[in-house]
């Protein structure tokens, strides 16, 4: 894929281009279905499929204090246009200067001046330009007079309910339904970040966990114990992960994220690893000492190991 963060990079050269344009986070079915129709259309045509999307949510710029947590980082959602198939991607900084746009002006410099667009996908609700004055009937007659044409998308509704969207999976996550999350994501959630030292308090209970840094990439889903897979390498390995300031000590920060591997020990401080989230076991509970906190743990074993289809004797 190539990759474009500024539209000076795209080379004059560029397209021509079939486009869509959105904040992509989480690049979820209701995206993927969006890309799959952008490259239909680019084949059948002959041009170059084109993401177009944001360094940040808007709300980051316009309201700080409205901004949701992103479902990954921008780092992320570069790999997963990517494993979706699109052949290039630009992704604007979205700042004041992005945000003052014109209309005209987002569609001059950007969707013809650099991508050379002949096709723009767009949802029906789908605004542009300074204080979102520009809709779809705008891009339209931009269209018309700069020589591309405009394809509005309906939304994605699994089963016929509600439209697929980032804000849904959030609401998922935070309720612990990583399985159901991760239906709307089209591959289980995750998050991925640095293992680094912790209080070894896994460690003495007989249970080791590899625990991420804070400020990890993608979005924590809520407290409590999950089975997982971690990726390391490529190599996944089967965990039970627990999520959150585990109550019965005192003083720990929350929102750590902690898998304990099955079946297999392997030091992995200072090195990258992805927590791919299956299913929720149980929510964070205070345990009146630490008997029964590691009889709790055994059976979240047991537990995960059913969810995982793992052998539990």
């Amino acid at each position: 894929m190539q990759f474009y963060d500024r539209v000076a990079d795209v080379p004059p050269d560029f397209g021509p281009s079939a486009v869509t344009i959105g904040k992509f986070d989480g690049v979820h079915v209701g995206h993927r279905a969006v890309i799959d129709m952008l490259e239909g259309v680019a084949r059948d045509e002959g041009l170059v499929s084109t993401v177009v999307t944001f360094d940040r949510h808007p709300l980051a710029v316009l309201r700080p204090d409205s901004v949701p947590a992103a479902l990954v980082s921008n780092r992320q959602k570069r790999e997963l246009l990517d494993a979706a198939g699109v052949a290039a991607t630009l992704m604007l900084t979205f700042d004041a200067e992005l945000r003052a746009l014109t209309p005209d002006e987002f569609v001059d410099r950007i969707l013809v001046g650099a991508l050379h667009a002949r096709v723009v996908f767009v949802g029906d609700d789908f605004r542009f330009g300074v204080r979102g004055s520009g809709t779809v009937d705008t891009l339209r007659e931009l269209g018309a007079s700069r020589g591309f044409r405009v394809v509005s998308i309906d939304d994605v509704r699994p089963s016929g309910g509600r439209r697929a969207s980032s804000t849904w999976i959030r609401e998922l996550m935070d309720a612990g339904d990583v399985r159901e999350a991760g239906v709307l994501l089209g591959r289980e959630p995750s998050v991925r970040g640095i293992v680094v030292h912790g209080e070894q308090r896994g460690r003495e209970l007989g249970f080791p966990t590899a625990n991420l840094a804070p400020h990890s990439e993608g979005f924590v889903p809520a407290d409590g114990v999950y089975a997982a897979r971690v990726l390391v390498g490529d190599t996944r390995y089967p965990a039970a992960v627990s999520v959150g300031n585990n109550p019965t000590f005192e003083g720990v920060p929350a929102k750590q994220v902690e898998a304990h591997l099955l079946d297999v020990s392997i030091d992995l401080y200072g090195r990258e690893v992805t927590v791919d989230f299956v299913a929720w076991v149980r929510g964070n509970v205070r345990f009146d000492g630490l008997d029964a906190l590691i009889a709790h743990i055994r059976a979240d074993v047991v537990r995960t190991r059913e969810i995982l289809g793992l052998p539990t004797a």
